[in-house]
């Protein structure tokens, strides 16, 4: 799910496009319609560089030494041969050239998302969904008035920020791919509503040049208003996966009221921007109070929503940006924007439900900025506080129980991603199975703060995905394993999701791992988990705690089982 959400996010800054429909002027923008088009631009030429380029890193962790040799360069061949016979018909006078180049980049698109669904064909689908954007790009640039000076403009904007994007993916590693995927996000973001608002800019510039029918207008007010939504919200989810922000949920009175208001305020603006979108006081009047309450709008429905759930407003995040590309391409009269628009905000959509299915929460509720808010059972019940004696164990134990054990099951959460300790457990894992032992990993769907994060760490750490396993595959086989390692994970790990109805958890779907024989939880104190919810897996009698730093720790089981 991981390089799905970032090829998809790469794909998105096909908003690029949109920008450079505007551009023009020369060597600099003359009027604000050019100034806005170049910004769109910029900052979507740095969406589609780091994007990839993210997408490739991750995908690169996947790949085994005994892997065959690729050559998915010589994939340039055909798209450059593309291009150079676009241009070539082009240039010799024919006619209907560029729908077809954008019919190709479609597809290419819708070939690249699909490739991310296998393993086995993920490294393909991030190179179609390269030249897919290339194409799309290109199909723009053919239809451009251009001259030198425009040339060099749009030269500069996207080497400027393809240069942006590669330098921050090139210094970004894997436990910071969540935060950097919503800063993306709201580059989308803002490139919409830079579009959006520039385009209308051109229409009162020049009305007889561009015609302002109902789905011209419908465009530019909902690219402003899903833009303006993306944008803050992403932000907001940058802020709080970095730790710049709190990640509690800010709860504040009226929350829900507030969040109507700022709706209904902003389909007010609407309406009355669809109202008269020729009188330039109305229109500029509108799209301003639409980016100004979706952005508020935005930001605050992010920041009422818990950090533990931050897996889920990712993807949702990620499917509100490829809404705002599709609104984009009605509004330009772009297919092929409306198209990969709609293939991104899809995709992002159904992966938002798998992730809610997984936490067992409504998808409404996500959308409406009640998520990880909600109250829990009036009254107290017996399991509302989980007393008890937790006992612990030692290195030496952990190493011994470990050597004894036939089977296995280690379960990673975010704590071995901050730890970096995944390259120590890759080693333990070689040496149990040289010794005999069965090794697998449960992964929860929401682990970590990206969906798939920990599927990346561990595969950057050289571990095969084969030993890898989904929460619906290994569950029913912790009554059957000897020990389970709990490393660095609490929430998706805790019973108090099936046995406390008061829990703010309940009902989430977890890891049993209390079902195995012996459970070790390597943790570094005691505390509660992200979600500010205790665990009383802790104080169950098959449960040892292994309290310390998670990499000091683990570098001392490994030294530890390679000792004779």
């Amino acid at each position: 799910h991981s390089p799905l959400m970032a090829v998809t996010n790469a794909i998105s800054g096909m908003t690029a496009a949109g920008g450079l429909m505007l551009v023009g002027g020369g060597v600099t923008p003359s009027s604000s319609s050019q100034l806005l088009g170049a910004t769109a631009v910029l900052i979507s030429s740095v969406n589609i560089s780091g994007g990839f380029l993210v997408t490739k890193k991750m995908l690169d962790m996947f790949k085994r030494p005994d892997d065959p040799e690729e050559h998915y360069n010589l994939y340039a061949i055909p798209v450059a041969s593309m291009i150079g016979g676009y241009g070539l018909v082009s240039a010799m006078g024919g006619q209907n050239v560029g729908p077809a180049l954008s019919m190709a980049s479609g597809l290419l698109c819708i070939g690249g998302i699909a490739g991310l669904s296998s393993q086995s064909t993920a490294r393909m689908g991030n190179v179609l969904g390269m030249s897919g954007v290339g194409l799309g790009v290109t199909s723009v640039l053919g239809t451009m008035p251009m001259d030198g000076g425009v040339a060099m403009q749009v030269t500069g904007l996207m080497g400027a920020g393809g240069a942006a994007g590669y330098t921050i993916a090139q210094k970004v590693g894997p436990t910071e791919l969540p935060q950097l995927v919503a800063a993306f996000h709201s580059l989308v973001g803002l490139a919409a509503v830079a579009t959006a608002v520039g385009d209308y800019a051109a229409f009162l510039g020049e009305p007889d040049g561009h015609a302002m029918d109902a789905v011209r207008a419908g465009g530019i007010y909902l690219a402003t208003f899903i833009g303006g939504v993306t944008a803050t919200g992403s932000l907001v989810a940058f802020g709080k996966l970095n730790g710049n922000l709190d990640s509690a949920a800010l709860n504040i009175s009226m929350r829900d009221p507030l969040n109507a208001g700022m709706a209904l305020g902003s389909l007010g603006a609407g309406a009355a921007f669809f109202l008269d979108p020729t009188n330039p006081h109305v229109g500029l009047g509108a799209l301003g109070a639409t980016t100004a309450l979706s952005g508020a709008l935005g930001a605050h429905m992010t920041a009422s929503i818990g950090g533990a759930d931050m897996p889920v407003v990712v993807t949702v995040l990620n499917s509100y940006s490829g809404w705002a590309l599709c609104a984009e391409g009605f509004m330009l009269d772009n297919p092929l924007l409306t198209v990969v628009g709609a293939l991104i905000g899809s995709s992002g959509a159904i992966l938002t439900h798998i992730m809610c299915e997984a936490m067992n929460r409504d998808v409404v509720s996500v959308i409406m900025g009640g998520f990880g808010t909600r109250a829990t059972s009036a009254g107290p019940t017996d399991m509302s506080i989980y007393e008890g004696v937790h006992t612990e164990i030692n290195v030496d134990q952990t190493v011994q129980q470990l050597k004894d054990s036939e089977s296995v099951i280690i379960v990673p959460g975010y704590g071995l991603a901050v730890a970096k300790a995944q390259y120590a457990i890759a080693d333990m894992v070689k040496n149990l199975t040289d010794r005999g032992v069965k090794v697998r990993f449960g992964i929860h769907p929401v682990a970590g703060r990206m969906p798939g994060q920990l599927n990346v760490l561990l595969a950057e750490a050289g571990v095969p995905y084969d030993v890898v396993l989904e929460m619906e595959e290994i569950n029913d086989d912790f009554s059957t394993t000897d020990t389970v390692l709990v490393i660095g994970a609490n929430d998706t790990v805790n019973s108090a999701a099936i046995d406390d109805p008061n829990s703010i958890i309940a009902g989430m779907p977890v890891l049993e791992v209390w079902n195995a024989k012996n459970v070790i939880i390597l943790k570094r104190t005691m505390a509660a988990g992200y979600a500010g919810v205790d665990n009383p897996v802790f104080f169950k009698e098959n449960t040892d705690m292994l309290l310390g730093d998670a990499k000091d720790t683990c570098d001392k089981l490994k030294t530890g089982l390679f000792e004779k």
